[in-house]
């Protein structure tokens, strides 16, 4: 058995994290939860994960979960791809923002216009202030440079570039230029092709898992 082993449900958010895996290189089991059949809210995985969510990520018994966590965690641990901007640099702040930047304003603001309330809350009142401002600071970093931290392509990348990639294909986001043409050099790497061959495969099993 690998030391990592990724809790998934396919396709899902933790797609996400089999393409970061990918990007790692390092040997990695995978244990299929079908999100359909509830075996997420089964007492066996809510004792790795309580809140019932995919991903999880253990590693040498510890679990990890939380998307963007899990994303800097690995980054951190398995270095040698250059994936982190080490500890110690001022980038690293940069970088940080940018992997937090998913959880707390792209994915909330995309969600929240997907599902509005009945009363408009108030700017002042969302992390994330508003859709469009939200829109426009990602496309502005991505029409700068090939990746959110220049040419060093990161974690940050994986995880923006994923909400970006989904987003646009559920006309959830608009599909500017920018936001095309970023994904385009996400999708062109080969560890993101073998994460999605292998996610394809994981759902064709869990559709035939009795």
């Amino acid at each position: 058995m690998a030391d990592l082993i990724l809790y998934h449900a396919a396709p899902s958010r933790s797609s996400v994290t089999l393409w970061m895996l990918e990007e790692v290189g390092q040997p990695y089991d995978v244990e299929l939860i079908s999100l359909s059949k509830g075996e997420n809210m089964k007492a066996e995985y809510l004792a790795v994960n309580p809140m019932g969510k995919v991903p999880t990520l253990v590693h040498k018994g510890v679990a990890i979960t939380e998307l963007a966590a899990i994303c800097t965690y690995l980054a951190d641990e398995f270095p040698d791809n250059k994936l982190a901007v080490p500890i110690g640099t001022p980038r690293r702040g940069v970088y940080l923002k940018w992997l937090f930047f998913n959880p707390g304003c792209l994915e909330p603001a995309v969600i929240d216009r997907a599902a509005p309330r009945k009363d408009p809350a108030r700017r002042a009142m969302l992390g994330y202030g508003d859709f469009d401002t939200t829109m426009n600071v990602i496309a502005d970093q991505v029409a700068k440079a090939p990746y959110l931290m220049g040419d060093q392509f990161t974690a940050a990348d994986v995880v923006i570039g994923a909400n970006l990639r989904w987003g646009m294909i559920f006309k959830m986001i608009p599909e500017r230029k920018e936001f095309v043409d970023y994904v385009a050099r996400l999708v062109a790497r080969e560890a993101c092709q073998r994460a999605e061959a292998k996610d394809k495969a994981f759902a064709a099993a869990a559709d035939s898992k009795p």
